[in-house]
């Protein structure tokens, strides 16, 4: 049967998702279909608050292919609102997750820095906004040549302290820059040397920083196992292994509540596996 979606936005984006994982999607398959009832009802409304609204409730419930459609046509209907922008560029983020073809990941994050720069243009003091490009070169520093590599590494930290210097209690801003140090420090000393000696080196980074930067993370937010998860990952490269194993259980035992939690129970379990 021949579907008509309503934009080729739509269209797009499911086929993108489609592409990796054709065999998990399938089982996600019929959900879509109903919530592409619900967004061609809202859609074609074409009124901003009703599409904002169902926007968020979709984000809410981890729809990410829905809220994602749905953000991007409230762009549509308010062009170059930053805050509209920044969700647009988390929906591309947070969509990485729903994908194991690298191909596909390495798109979406490419799509999020688009939307995220795009969302610090407009509102360059926005922290959150900040954050949004340090999670984005992130993640793409994962699909780049040493190179690119290693210039995403220092706009993460670039970024992820420019974001904490306009709200030092951010706790993802906390977050993102423990991790840059832990695993910026357990570099290989090969791989160090031949980074120092070719590119110039990283900016200095030390687990103890890791350590000091996750543990604020989670004070300021105890409630979010990702936290805790990179401070127990924070405390395995800084040697304080019973800790670690104390922290990565703690972790393990916390409901979900955020869409990539899944990711970071998965480094959890991992983490708990070094420490057989």
């Amino acid at each position: 049967m021949k579907t008509n979606p309503p934009d080729q936005d739509r269209f797009r984006v499911l086929a993108l998702w489609r592409l990796g994982d054709k065999i998990r999607m399938f089982s996600r398959l019929s959900r879509w279909v109903l919530s592409a009832f619900a967004i061609i009802s809202v859609v074609s409304a074409a009124n901003l608050d009703d599409v904002l609204k169902a926007a968020l409730a979709a984000e809410a419930r981890w729809d990410t292919p829905t809220a994602l459609l749905l953000f991007k046509q409230a762009d549509t209907l308010h062009p170059n609102d930053a805050v509209i922008l920044q969700k647009v560029s988390k929906q591309y983020s947070d969509a990485t997750s729903d994908t194991t073809d690298p191909v596909v990941k390495q798109h979406l994050a490419a799509e999020a820095l688009v939307y995220a720069r795009r969302a610090v243009t407009l509102e360059p003091k926005n922290p959150v906004n900040i954050l949004s490009v340090a999670i984005c070169y992130g993640k793409l520093a994962g699909f780049s040549d040493t190179r690119t590599k290693l210039e995403y590494s220092r706009h993460v930290k670039e970024f992820a302290e420019a974001a904490l210097a306009l709200k030092p209690d951010y706790d993802y801003a906390h977050h993102i820059l423990g991790r840059w140090h832990y695993e910026v420090a357990t570099l290989g000393v090969g791989t160090r040397f031949l980074v120092k000696l070719i590119y110039g080196g990283l900016p200095a980074a030390s687990t103890a920083e890791a350590v000091r930067q996750l543990r604020r993370a989670t004070e300021l937010a105890p409630e979010k196992p990702a936290h805790r998860v990179e401070l127990g990952l924070a405390l395995l490269a800084d040697g304080q292994r019973e800790l670690a194993r104390q922290i990565l259980g703690q972790a393990l035992a916390m409901p979900k509540c955020e869409k990539y939690d899944d990711e970071s129970f998965a480094r959890a379990r991992a983490g708990l596996e070094k420490l057989r």
